[in-house]
This record gives structure tokens, C-alpha cells and sequence, in this order.
């Protein structure tokens, strides 16, 4: 959890870095494709900021109120982060209006481009660099962040290209246009997170490929048992819930069938890290004839 903290820190302080090199720009330049470019980079420190206070506060242990954890934590982060890119590109297509009703020439096209081409390439470095992290250390919050930084890496690839466009062809309406295009841009991204976040608040299950591994497993270690129903498993953070219902023969001892519930888990995190796994043991009165049926 230390790790993901550190990473998020870090997020501020690259964030930083790159902020005043694009602020740098777009004051140079005076163009709304740069501002619209600067304004999401915004965005990202107070993403970064958001996901390092969630990440602290996902880094508490249970406690009476909250049995399982604080894991959680890291979803609603999310969600924010989102509902943040949403409110900058809102407010890019403002500036972009403006600057389409009252257009004026970019100035001093190769300086500002210039920094700006510094800022994309420390942003693209550091968008790896947690990407990576936050599947090692399966961390919503460094992923959304990884996303933020990326999806800006994007964008300023395109507003690059595009205020090039516009001091080769002095089209000034090339400039708000790049710019509106950069918000719809920034707008979906932060849809895509707030819609992947909301599914971990409401319990979503994993990926289907991750089920059908736990189930394999299940069925391959739960020999001496007769079957598995009801299996169920849910994401919080970097923690997954399990829990299913396992058959045994209705003569097997308690000390047996316990046996078989170690040797099931001990498989299962060996597979996931994470993992908190629930067995209810029931006789085999109890067999629905259907989940996983054990060999």
C-alpha cells in the first residue's frame, strides 16, 4: 500500500512539472488548443492529489464499523477523478467558444511548441510507469490516474499537431476547433472512468476469464467433495471476495472436510493475490447438481 502512495505523490509532483511547462505554452502562444491542453493537466494534480488522500485512507485496517476494509476508497477517488475531467472539458468548450467568437493569431508558435512537446514526453513516460504499477499492486486509483496521464499524453499529441496545422495554414479557426475536439476527447475519458469505478461501488464481478480460472481451480482441488454451487465473487480495491457453497459426502468428518477447504484456499491465493475467501460446507442432501462439480 506504501508503494501505491509513493506513485500517487509522485503523480503530484510530475503533474506539477508538467503543468508549468504547457501553462508556459499556452501563455506563449496565447492558443485555446494549448489552453485546453493545460486545463486538463490540471485536472490530473487534482486527480493525483484525490487518488493520494484515497489511497491513505484505503490503507487503514478494518475496524468495527468498516469489518471489511477501506478498499472502497479507491473507487469513489475514482469516480471523482472523473466527474473532474468531465468539469474541464466543460469548461475547455467554453474558452473554445470564446475563442471562435473573437479569434486571434498564435504567437510565438516554436517555443511554445517546444515545451509543450517536453511536458507530453515526461507525461508519457511517467503514464508507463503507472500503468505497470497499478497492476502490480492492483490499485484502481493508480489506474484511473494512469488513464488521466495517458489520455493527455493523447491529447497533446493531437493539439501538437493540429496548432502545427494552424500556423502552416493561418486558419485561426483551426485553433478553438482542435481545442472543442480535445474536450469531447477529455469528456469521453472521464465517462469511461466514472462508468468502470461505479462498477466496483456496485460490486461488480471480475472478469469472466478470472471466474472460469477460480472455478477450474475449485473443481480441481476440492477432490473428496461432490460439488460447488453458488459461487459469487466481487471486487474492493486490491481485494477480491469469494465465497461458494461446498457439498461433501454426509458421512465425511469435520476435520475432512475442513481439510479440503484448506487445500481449495491455499490453491486460490496462490492464483490471486488478495484473495478473502468464505466456504460454506454443506452435506450432500444439500447438491444442486450444477456449479462446479468436482472430479
Amino acid at each position: 500500500m506504501q508503494k501505491a502512495q509513493d506513485f500517487a505523490a509522485g503523480s503530484v509532483v510530475v503533474g506539477l512539472i508538467v503543468l508549468a511547462l504547457k501553462t508556459g505554452a499556452w501563455l506563449l502562444t496565447g492558443s485555446a488548443a494549448l489552453f485546453s491542453d493545460a486545463a486538463e493537466t490540471v485536472v490530473n494534480v487534482a486527480a493525483a492529489l484525490v487518488a493520494t488522500l484515497a489511497l491513505r485512507l484505503a490503507a487503514r485496517p478494518a475496524d468495527a464499523n468498516h469489518p471489511y476494509g477501506h478498499d472502497k476508497a479507491e473507487f469513489f477517488a475514482a469516480v471523482i477523478e472523473g466527474t473532474l475531467i468531465i468539469v474541464a472539458a466543460v469548461l475547455i468548450l467554453q474558452h473554445a467558444w470564446q475563442t471562435y467568437l473573437a479569434p486571434r493569431a498564435i504567437e510565438a508558435p516554436i517555443p511554445g511548441l517546444a515545451l509543450n512537446g517536453i511536458a507530453t514526453l515526461i507525461n508519457l513516460g511517467w503514464a508507463l510507469r503507472l500503468r505497470q504499477s497499478a497492476r502490480a499492486l492492483r490499485s484502481p486509483a493508480l489506474a484511473a490516474d494512469a488513464r488521466h496521464v495517458m489520455s493527455d499524453v493523447v491529447t497533446s499529441v493531437g493539439v501538437f499537431v493540429g496548432v502545427g496545422l494552424v500556423v502552416a495554414t493561418s486558419l485561426q479557426w483551426l485553433d478553438p476547433a482542435i481545442a472543442a475536439a480535445t474536450a469531447v476527447y477529455i469528456l469521453y475519458s472521464g465517462y469511461d472512468v466514472v462508468r468502470d469505478s461505479l462498477g466496483g461501488l456496485m460490486d461488480a464481478a471480475p472478469a469472466d476469464k478470472i471466474v472460469e480460472r477460480i472455478r477450474l481451480l475449485v473443481g480441481e482441488y476440492a477432490a473428496g467433495a461432490i460439488e460447488a454451487h453458488d459461487l459469487r465473487m466481487r471486487h474492493a480495491g486490491r481485494t477480491t471476495f469469494l465465497e461458494f457453497h461446498l457439498v461433501v459426502p454426509g458421512t465425511m468428518t469435520v476435520a475432512d472436510a475442513h481439510a479440503i477447504c484448506d487445500r481449495v484456499e491455499d490453491a486460490l491465493k496462490v492464483e490471486m493475490e488478495g484473495l478473502v475467501i468464505t466456504i460454506h460446507v454443506e452435506p450432500e442432501g444439500k447438491a444442486k447438481h450444477r456449479g462446479v462439480i468436482v472430479l
